[in-house]
């Protein structure tokens, strides 16, 4: 969960460049709502959407709900992250 001003946040919106190919899978948090991942999956079939919605859920927690809201065919994308509790 996140608090701002003692008001609880369940969802929010992150921005993610995504670099397909690489040899190494990494997340890196540019900002409090910006990252860049990189995996190993090609940009084929949607492997590379599910492993980006796969890492995201990995970093916010089994709870977490995440959905690709913007850029499903794009390196650059806005994600939904719902927080579930």
């Amino acid at each position: 969960m996140l608090y701002t001003n003692n008001f609880m946040i369940n969802d929010f919106y992150v921005k993610v460049r995504v670099k397909t190919n690489q040899k190494n899978e990494s997340l890196q948090k540019v900002k409090d709502n910006a990252f860049v991942i990189s995996i190993k999956e090609k940009p084929e079939r949607n492997i590379a959407n599910q492993k980006i919605i796969q890492i995201l859920e990995q970093y916010y927690g089994p709870e977490s709900v995440v959905k690709i809201i913007n850029g499903q065919h794009h390196p650059i994308k806005l994600i939904k992250i719902d927080l579930k509790k």
